[in-house]
């Protein structure tokens, strides 16, 4: 079993929906957290440990991982999605996206 964690800045909108679209897809789990300090569910040390691939939404994103939990991020696979904060939460673009995006990184 993999387990994917995604990463955006407040966890309102993209993480949460990457998490739902691939929570059924065979293989893996999924959890999502936000970098920021009012994000509604922040990023902390024990989901880092747990994931084997972290998905960003944006390079900043991947500098605040590193800035914050860079001893644990060894052996972990990093994702930067390029995806900007341009998208409602499960809408029809950002998942087209996120499948597409993210598929070449999935069992």
């Amino acid at each position: 079993m993999k387990h994917l964690l995604f990463l955006c800045s407040r966890n309102r909108l993209r993480s949460p929906t990457a998490e739902a679209v691939f929570a059924d897809y065979p293989g893996v789990e999924t959890d999502s957290a936000g970098l920021s300090a009012d994000a509604d569910a922040r990023l902390e040390a024990d989901q880092v440990e747990w994931a084997d691939v972290i998905f960003v939404m944006e390079s900043v994103h991947r500098d605040r991982l590193k800035q914050n939990f860079s001893s644990l991020l060894r052996g972990k696979r990093v994702v930067v999605l390029n995806i900007p904060d341009n998208y409602e939460f499960m809408d029809e673009a950002l998942i087209e996206l996120l499948r597409t995006r993210c598929k070449p990184h999935l069992p």
